[in-house]
């Protein structure tokens, strides 16, 4: 998840944002499944960006140096093996970076509605309300589908040989030391770092955007981005465990990255106030941005949650609520929707979904992330 501040014109965009800022966006940035209109890029470049991430945009000048400084682990994992990526994988990626995807991810353009806590959101940029922010949320796509499909296969083999029993079927395991385990996390890393890279490209595509329709370039509108993290990975950290450092490989799965004020890998500007956590709401609903605290990299190995979480399955939503009907609420909350397919709507409608304000509430009340932001959403561009 990605989150980028826009600064200038608050009021201004308001009185314009439906008609134009939305309808931009949604023409820079391509949606959907399978999804045309990618960055065109090569084999080359390609496993450039798995292997290195953001700094390969940045030898391009697709991203800002700045960028880099506020995403996790500096926008690569290390240790990522392309050699590792099967060659279906890597076709369906190579032309799907800077792509929205479809699903629950969006663009979402969101005004500033309450400030918790003041100097943490001065650090990232956001000192009123009624300011303006833009978050992301995209991922891997293709590539880190066909990563997961592809090493699901190879470890349930791996499982079949040794006397590992899961009670799920849709889980797979290997040991970390082992060759399939070995080979899936370097395959990860890459995905990863796809991911890191794809967000990079939509962010570059939403400044585009709103220099478009402001006539300003995106640093004139201060267009920085606050952070990116990620969810759904695995990577090695370093954490107390009964008094002694380990290195350890924290699987983070629906949930995402916290780490405390003081911790090393977060940026100068979020050394006093913590890691910034992104959380999206679900389609139509406030969206929040957390901080990360002590106590949460002491009981929960610096996690929090991600996001709200689905109630229903995507085929139950479907039953229950009817797209068009959605699409009207949303626009009578004053909220323009742009989507490349409207009959989904239904699948991410807010009802599918766990209340988010009580998600974030209660990790607030159990001190493992700190509440600093809470922001409405007045543009959702959907695949």
């Amino acid at each position: 998840e990605c989150t980028v501040n826009c600064d200038d014109h608050g009021r201004f965009l308001h009185l314009m944002l439906e008609d134009e800022i939305g309808k931009a966006g949604f023409q820079h940035v391509p949606v959907g499944a399978g999804t045309k209109g990618g960055i065109d890029i090569g084999r080359g470049d390609l496993d450039a960006v798995m292997t290195i991430g953001m700094q390969h945009l940045l030898t391009k000048g697709l991203v800002w140096p700045e960028d880099i400084e506020c995403t996790e682990e500096r926008g690569c994992i290390p240790n990522a093996d392309v050699n590792k990526v099967s060659q279906r994988a890597k076709t369906r990626g190579v032309s799907q970076l800077g792509t929205m995807g479809s699903g629950n991810h969006y663009t979402e353009v969101q005004t500033v509605q309450e400030i918790y806590n003041p100097e943490a959101a001065e650090a990232m940029g956001i000192t009123k309300v009624g300011q303006i922010v833009v978050m992301i949320h995209s991922g891997s796509r293709g590539l880190g589908h066909q990563v997961c499909t592809d090493y699901l296969a190879k470890l349930d083999a791996a499982m079949a040989k040794s006397d590992v029993n899961l009670n799920d079927r849709q889980l797979a395991c290997a040991p970390i030391s082992s060759q399939a385990g070995q080979d899936y996390l370097a395959a990860m890393a890459g995905a990863a770092n796809f991911a890191f890279c794809n967000r990079s490209m939509i962010a570059m595509r939403v400044r585009e955007a709103f220099a478009e329709v402001f006539g300003k370039t995106a640093r004139e509108l201060d267009m920085h981005q606050v952070y990116d993290v990620c969810h759904n990975v695995a990577k090695f950290e370093d954490h107390e465990v009964n008094g002694e450092m380990k290195r350890l490989l924290i699987h983070r799965k629906g949930a995402t990255r916290a780490f405390p004020p003081g911790h090393p890998q977060i940026p100068e500007k979020y050394q006093k106030v913590g890691q910034p956590v992104l959380i999206g709401g679900s389609m139509g609903t406030n969206s929040y941005v957390l901080t990360g605290t002590d106590i949460g990299m002491k009981e929960t190995f610096g996690s929090t949650c991600h996001g709200a979480g689905r109630e229903m399955s995507r085929t139950a939503a479907m039953r229950k609520y009817d797209s068009r009907s959605v699409m009207n609420q949303m626009q009578k909350n004053h909220i323009s929707v742009y989507t490349g397919t409207p009959r989904q709507l239904a699948e991410e409608a807010a009802g599918a979904y766990k209340n988010v304000t009580k998600v974030v509430e209660t990790c607030h009340a159990a001190g493992i992330s700190r509440l600093c932001v809470k922001l409405r959403p007045i543009a959702v561009i959907k695949g």
